[in-house]
């Protein structure tokens, strides 16, 4: 009894110390937890993770450190030998053991499953999914969802339900929710979760097909919600098994999100579906809990040189003040965190897309390549290619959507019971597309 009570009172105290910024104190307190052997609280487990990370980061500093001075020696000793180097010759770098090569059978086989179709040089339809993988994937999102929305009291379940739905209700008025409410996550993971993983699944399929998908990679997710990015390369690697021997993968996943809420949702799902997966994958989290739009006045630091991929999906604000201020972040940080030759992916809503410029949604291609070229401009980057992947197949907006999707769109099996029964709609849930997936480089 002594011992629980003991535990109980480190347990406040270690809460208490996170609170209040103390992190040397919450290291001590988290250290004596785990020497007593007790189990750790989802809190205290999230804290282990992060400091972990942190470790392995440091790590990575001391390996860099160590191989730039084992350069300079190399050089100096060049040097010293006066060897006379063509620069008019190209340098060649062996990427064969680093990045996935691309296997035609399993682009096929993608490409069939997702009914995936090449509209013009721009715009592909997709109408079909992976039922094997998303089917999974969906049943144990909806149990997840259905047991922590069970924990609260019935009494006070409806009223919290109506707050966060309302605050995401403000995208239809192409306005940014608070995401703020205790069940924005909850509702956000059964209005917009499913759809958001499949737009990252294929997004990272096309980066694999493009032949860009290394075997050790490091990912910073801009305002990355419960980990969509991380959900979406899970899933799309699961969807390869069979296909070629996957090499062991090592991914280093940052995620840079305003609602700790979110980030914690993203991890305890995380954790009792995608490690119970049997993947060749070492996949290492680290959470940011930041404002991205007061990140410089936090005096944030990311790694330097640091990420090969930057991913901004669905994160790019409609307020134009909002969206002027949080470029700049953005500017800077693909300037001081993205490794040489890494990448920035962008994945961007079509009337969010257009909105930006108050317009609609229109069947003009020179148009809405000039307007592409415009956003990647911005942000001081240099476009390599960008593909308008939807469900119906046009630009402009489908009449008659509803029947449309349950014509011709995979059907969201389990996630629509739930809806039906939180968010009281009184219709089936598809998948459905409509996102701008644009790579580019500094």
């Amino acid at each position: 009894m002594t011992n629980k009570i003991t535990n109980f009172w480190r347990s406040i105290k270690f809460w208490f110390a996170l609170k209040r910024g103390n992190n040397s104190l919450a290291n001590q307190i988290l250290k004596a937890i785990e020497n007593s052997g007790a189990k750790l609280s989802p809190l205290e487990k999230l804290y282990q993770d992060k400091l972990k990370f942190q470790e392995s980061l440091n790590d990575k500093d001391r390996e860099i450190s160590n191989l730039s001075k084992h350069l300079k020696k190399a050089v100096d000793k060049l040097d010293e030998l006066e060897l006379k180097i063509d620069f008019d010759e190209p340098v060649i770098r062996r990427l064969d053991d680093y990045i996935l090569t691309p296997e035609p059978k399993f682009i096929e086989f993608v490409t069939k499953t997702f009914q995936l179709i090449e509209k013009d040089e721009s715009l592909w339809q997709c109408t079909g999914i992976d039922e094997r993988i998303f089917d999974d994937f969906e049943s144990s999102l909806a149990e997840y969802i259905k047991s922590e929305l069970e924990r609260i009291p019935e009494k006070k379940r409806p009223s919290e339900l109506e707050e966060a739905i309302k605050d995401m209700q403000l995208l239809k008025g192409n306005t940014d929710p608070d995401y703020g409410f205790k069940l924005t996550p909850h509702v956000y993971m059964m209005k917009h979760f499913p759809d958001h993983v499949y737009s990252s699944y294929l997004a990272w399929f096309l980066i694999y097909k493009s032949g860009l998908l290394p075997t050790k990679l490091n990912i910073l997710d801009i305002g990355a919600g419960p980990g969509t990015v991380a959900y979406g390369l899970a899933l799309f690697l699961q969807s390869s098994s069979g296909f070629f021997p996957t090499p062991p993968m090592h991914i280093c996943y940052y995620s840079l999100e305003k609602q700790a809420q979110f980030q914690y949702r993203g991890l305890q799902f995380w954790r009792q579906y995608i490690e119970e997966q049997r993947m060749p994958t070492n996949l290492y989290f680290r959470f940011d809990t930041t404002d991205i739009l007061k990140y410089n006045e936090q005096s944030k630091v990311l790694p330097k040189s640091f990420f090969d991929f930057i991913v901004i999906s669905h994160c790019l604000f409609r307020d134009s003040e909002e969206n002027k201020k949080s470029c700049e972040v953005y500017r800077k940080i693909f300037q001081e965190s993205l490794i040489s030759g890494g990448y920035v992916v962008l994945i961007v809503q079509v009337n969010s897309f257009f909105g930006f410029h108050e317009m609609q949604p229109k069947e003009d291609i020179s148009l809405e390549r000039k307007l592409v070229e415009k956003l990647v401009e911005e942000l001081d980057l240099k476009l390599e290619w960008f593909k308008y992947i939807t469900s119906t197949g046009i630009r402009e907006s489908k009449k008659d959507f509803l029947k449309y999707a349950n014509e011709h769109l995979p059907p969201q099996k389990f996630m629509t019971p739930l809806k039906r029964k939180y968010l009281k709609l009184n219709y089936n849930s598809n998948y459905g597309l409509d996102d701008y997936i644009i790579l580019a480089k500094r």
